[in-house]
């Protein structure tokens, strides 16, 4: 006699009919490559950055005053004006001291040709070698004069002593000045001291010649680029910090002198194995990276790093990895290691991961 299967059996026929299935079917899913957004371990200059606030001073700083008592008679210079060295910038009254100068030189004159002509005399034993030398003397005593005269001269003529640009004008022609009377300030800006503060735990680190890049509120997008000159000699004992000077070039004379600024110094500069910090997978206290063997048909290799420093989205491989071989940025969850994947694109500075995205996107659609 036939039996009719039972409903129980039945369905469970059906369960071992959709298990057959799915297990003959997963090794050909498996063989599907998995699609990743990839990134290059690159060879970049790397350093450790120490962060810092220092002040701006100009490279050379005067102010000009008065050593005479006169009045302004010029003035050639407007407020703000870059001049060069040996420009003159205030002139003042000076015509009592030219007389003096010109009548200096008259008898400078005759007292030159007095000598002459007693020389040219005693030469023919017509005047005696003692009026000759006492000419001579003469003649020197008032040639010192002429020197000190315009000497003094020197002094009601301000010129700029180097290359800068002037301050604010506060004093006008026909102004009385005395000796101390602040004329014109004068700054050469376009190399700037850049003096900070470091505590002393970096000192055996600091040495004349690192880089450094400083930022200002007054321009956030721009980064002025400069190195360590020298470092202090004395340790403050109180804050337990050492001062550092930086020279910062400034041609287009955008800083000033006085203004805060945003100090990173590279300390310890190396070519170093850069990669984003997106395609680093933490496991506890180690770090492993997937690499796409590009030789075996994009297949995954896990493999374990040593991370040093790091920066703003990249970090420093210190071993583990060479520059130049292709990991797994995005897409590292869905890959395991002898997995092939499927490379959408690599993304670096000129290509990011949207423009990767939208261009797959468009290939499909």
């Amino acid at each position: 006699m036939t039996r009719t299967p039972t409903p129980r059996l039945a369905r469970a026929g059906c369960l071992l009919a959709v298990i057959l299935i799915l297990v003959a079917t997963m090794p050909l899913a498996a063989q599907e490559p998995t699609p990743v957004i990839g990134a290059r371990a690159t060879l970049e200059p790397w350093s450790d950055p120490l962060e810092a606030l220092g002040t701006l001073r100009a490279d050379e700083s005067v102010t000009l005053s008065a050593t005479v008592t006169d009045t302004v008679a010029e003035l050639n210079f407007r407020d703000g004006q870059v001049v060069e060295a040996g420009q003159l910038l205030v002139g003042l009254q000076d015509a009592e001291q030219q007389a003096q100068l010109r009548a200096a030189q008259a008898q400078r004159d005759e007292r030159r040709a007095t000598v002459n002509r007693l020389t040219q005399l005693q030469s023919r034993n017509l005047a005696p070698r003692a009026d000759v030398e006492d000419a001579q003397a003469r003649l020197r005593q008032v040639e010192a004069e002429i020197q000190g005269l315009e000497a003094r001269l020197r002094n009601y003529r301000v010129r700029a002593p180097f290359d800068g640009v002037v301050g604010f004008r506060n004093i006008s022609v026909g102004s009385l000045v005395t000796p101390g009377t602040e004329l014109v300030t004068l700054d050469k800006i376009d190399v700037m001291k850049l003096d900070f503060s470091v505590p002393e735990v970096f000192l055996a680190l600091l040495e004349p010649g690192l880089p450094l890049s400083a930022r200002s509120a007054a321009f956030p997008a721009v980064r002025f680029e400069g190195r360590v000159e020298s470092v202090g000699s004395r340790v403050d004992p109180v804050s337990r910090s050492v001062m550092v000077r930086a020279e910062l070039a400034n041609p287009e004379l955008r800083l000033r002198p006085g203004m805060l600024m945003e100090v990173i110094v590279q300390r310890s500069p190396r070519d170093a194995v850069v990669v984003p910090e997106t395609v680093l997978i933490p496991s506890g206290d180690r770090q492993y990276v997937l690499v796409i063997d590009e030789q075996n048909e994009n297949r995954v290799e896990r493999r374990r790093v040593r991370v040093g420093e790091r920066r703003t989205g990249q970090a420093e491989i210190r071993e583990g990895l060479t520059g130049g071989e292709l990991l797994v940025a995005h897409g590292v969850q869905r890959v395991q290691e002898g997995d092939r994947v499927a490379l959408l694109g690599v993304a670096d500075a000129d290509t990011s991961v949207r423009e990767i995205l939208e261009a797959s996107r468009e290939e499909r659609g």
